[in-house]
């Protein structure tokens, strides 16, 4: 890696990316740093690292956030982040640009919603037809029961089930993107986990795998392309059906999360339920959660320190 902090930044990027992501990470995660480093170099081609300050790192991101959504500029600002410390214990920086950072973005007036509550879902599972074949509404359900991202549970095989044990192990993943689909890695080494299942999933589930090969995907037939917006059709028809607000496949994974964050399980628990590299992660995305367990918590304070009179 160049040494110079005269460097140009989006060319530091670059070479911090190709020397510390480039095979270490799955290629759709790699995708989306290529997609920063295709922004940086569109907004700030003339930025070197060492004119990098609050001020101009702020203007940089200020101008990504234009046409961007909040978490969208969140996302972008922790790619660079990452980049920007490593050059800093480099030294190649004096001082951390990203201190105190103000992320700002966009707002849609018309957002989909993100997550189900538990009416809601009940009202979703009950449009699920539940037969003795394998279908969408088998992927649907496993996925409300499990939080599993959509690749994962693209790659779930009978031999990941162990229904003595309750468990679904997650070790790999289904790169659906690519045309003839195949294996691929997990997002990243907390992805690899065990997940408990209810014994009406694993009954449910027993019956539909028995017979089948068990080294392959349960969800996917040789040489099927799957696309994840026949899947998110699929959904929101279901959704329309049973009167609920529409959501995606990963609202799914949403609304198993933040269900089991209302019902009290604790955010280390449901972190890695969810195969998320750490607590943080989990509590930046369901903050909005977090903060109203937090307001009735305090509700609760207030009325026990009533009776210490």
């Amino acid at each position: 890696m160049p040494q110079g902090n005269k460097i140009l930044f989006h060319v530091y990027y670059k070479q911090w990316m190709l020397l510390y992501k480039k095979g270490a990470i799955r290629r759709i995660t790699y995708d989306k740093y290529r997609q920063t480093l295709k922004h940086l170099r569109m907004l700030k081609p003339d930025l070197r690292l060492c004119d990098l300050n609050r001020q101009t790192y702020q203007e940089l991101l200020n101008d990504y956030a234009q046409n961007h959504e909040k978490q969208t500029v969140m996302d972008f600002h922790h790619q660079l982040k990452a980049s920007i410390l490593d050059a800093l214990e480099e030294g190649l920086l004096t001082i951390d640009p990203t201190r105190k950072v103000v992320v700002k973005g966009v707002v849609t007036q018309h957002h989909k919603t993100k997550f189900l509550n538990q009416q809601q879902l009940t009202k979703l599972l009950a449009q699920f037809t539940l037969d003795e074949h394998i279908s969408w509404d088998y992927f649907f359900l496993l996925i409300a029961k499990t939080g599993l991202r959509f690749s994962e549970a693209l790659g779930i095989t009978p031999d990941d089930f162990d229904l003595s044990r309750l468990t679904v192990s997650i070790n790999k993943t289904w790169d659906y993107k690519t045309s003839s689909g195949a294996f691929a890695l997990t997002k990243n080494r907390a992805s690899i986990r065990k997940v408990p299942v209810d014994w009406q999933v694993a009954m449910q589930f027993a019956q539909l795998i028995k017979d089948k090969p068990k080294d392959q995907p349960i969800f996917v037939l040789p040489g099927q392309k799957i696309y994840n917006a026949t899947a998110n059709d699929r959904l929101e028809r279901y959704c329309s059906r049973a009167g609920i607000p529409a959501i995606s496949v990963h609202g799914l994974r949403h609304t198993h999360a933040s269900l089991l964050l209302y019902a009290g399980v604790s955010i280390g628990s449901v972190a890695r339920r969810l195969g998320h590299s750490n607590m943080n992660t989990t509590q930046r995305t369901y903050l909005h959660v977090i903060q109203e367990l937090e307001n009735q918590d305090t509700d609760k304070i207030m009325r026990y320190l009533t009776t210490l009179m």
